[in-house]
């Protein structure tokens, strides 16, 4: 993980950047800032997942020789910003929402403040992790929320891209997932991992009871049978003749999972095998586990709708400057005119106002100053970087205590899963058309 993340970025970062050192604008200070704009249609809050891994890129964000040597041989650099590439250190701020915290339309999710130089080179790295791990961390909290309690197992490696099924797995965990399936996530960033065994491993025994005779000797009483590859009654029946009525679980992978599962249970029972668990999968996503709340279930595994976000596999999250240096030595406000797309001026400040017992109640924005704590308030933004120096790291540990923590502000409308608003509005607080003539009223 040591190879320089410098062409992570897309062409004309480099084009602008190049532009601007000649003109003399690129060390104008700059305020840079990442949020969304709306959430994805039907959604009542986002989390925020990939922080961590946005510092780990930051911190391999280098232009070493060979990195060079290939932007000046295809032309995309002249001389003058090479040199000035060979130096680059990012020197400037960054404070943003930690991961596991929640966002609504128009959190201040990162603010970047440094010359627009620095800032500008930034922009698609950034985006392309907290678009891909918030999408995966959004998606995996609705399913824990309605799982109840009851663990999640990531398990959607071969469903996405490899370098993805890494940062998924740790996304999922931030949201409250108990365990993930992929090794190199464990090795990585140090969560827990689980599994046992697939169809295959059954097929290869001359006998099912070969199968999981073979599988109770190697990994113990405590492991989970897959009890649906034939006839699922004989199977369960023989996975508690094999291993007693000590055997930690059994998996069901197919059919009508709520009422197998209270066949299984009802079996299981009368077998004496009473704290055996119940492990459902079969390509469930947040409204199926949603259903089986009722059933007789202990966990579930969930693969393809998790890795892809449940239908929406990026936050639409955007990373636009808000303020520059004007010739003053002021910071002005800037922003788009375009009214489908709109984003307002000035640095931001961010509070999650909440109720005398804690319940969140409003995203509270300040332009251009923080907006006031009424006693109950929340402050959102994070200090991750100070003067060049990342100081913002947290474990996968604290991130995921941090995200259960929050969600629990939120009002339990949030956890609905029909269409509807965001579960709290966004206000900003300030003059916005005095600070951005831009931005028209209805913005407000």
């Amino acid at each position: 993980m040591n190879a320089t993340t410098a062409l992570l970025t897309d062409h004309y970062e480099l084009t602008m950047l190049q532009a601007s050192l000649a003109d003399g604008t690129a060390h104008r200070r700059s305020v840079f800032e990442l949020f969304a704009r709306r959430l994805p249609d039907g959604r009542r809050y986002g989390v925020v997942a990939g922080v961590n891994r946005l510092l780990d890129a930051l911190e391999r964000f280098r232009f070493d020789e060979q990195t060079i040597a290939f932007l000046a041989d295809r032309g995309i650099v002249d001389q003058a910003t090479a040199d000035w590439l060979a130096d680059y250190r990012f020197t400037g701020d960054i404070s943003g929402y930690a991961d596991g915290e929640i966002f609504f339309p128009g959190s201040p999710v990162l603010i970047v403040e440094s010359s627009f130089a620095e800032a500008v080179l930034l922009e698609t790295v950034f985006l392309s992790i907290l678009n891909h791990d918030s999408a995966v961390a959004s998606a995996a909290s609705r399913m824990t929320w309605w799982a109840g309690g009851r663990p999640c197992i990531e398990m959607g490696s071969r469903r996405t891209h490899e370098e993805a099924a890494v940062a998924s797995a740790l996304a999922a965990y931030i949201a409250g997932f108990a365990t993930t399936s992929n090794l190199e996530a464990a090795r990585r960033f140090g969560i827990p991992s689980a599994g046992t065994a697939a169809h295959s491993f059954t097929l290869l025994h001359d006998t099912e009871r070969d199968a999981f005779t073979s599988q109770v000797d190697a990994l113990g009483k405590g492991t989970t049978l897959l009890v649906d590859t034939y006839d699922l009654t004989e199977a369960v029946a023989m996975a508690i003749d094999v291993a007693g009525t000590d055997l930690g679980a059994v998996r069901l992978d197919s059919g009508d999972l709520p009422s197998l599962a209270g066949q299984v249970r009802d079996q299981l029972d009368s077998l004496g095998a009473t704290k055996t668990r119940i492990i459902v999968t079969s390509d469930l996503d947040e409204y199926q586990i949603a259903a089986l709340a009722p059933a007789a279930v202990d966990g579930y595994g969930v693969g393809t709708s998790l890795v892809t976000g449940s239908g929406y596999p990026t936050c639409g999250f955007v990373y636009k400057l808000v303020a520059r240096e004007d010739s003053s030595g002021a910071l002005l406000p800037v922003a788009k005119k375009s009214p489908d797309k709109i984003s307002i001026g000035g640095r931001k400040y961010a509070l999650r106002r909440r109720s005398a017992k804690g319940v969140a109640e409003v995203e509270l924005i300040g332009v251009g100053e923080p907006p006031a704590d009424d006693g109950d308030d929340r402050e959102l933004l994070k200090p991750l970087v100070e003067a060049g120096k990342i100081v913002g790291r947290t474990t996968p540990d604290e991130s995921q205590a941090h995200h259960l923590k929050v969600r629990d502000e939120l009002p339990r409308s949030a956890s609905q899963l029909s269409r509807g608003e965001p579960a709290i509005p966004t206000e900003y607080i300030g003059d916005l058309n005095a600070r951005n003539p831009f931005v028209s009223r209805s913005a407000r």
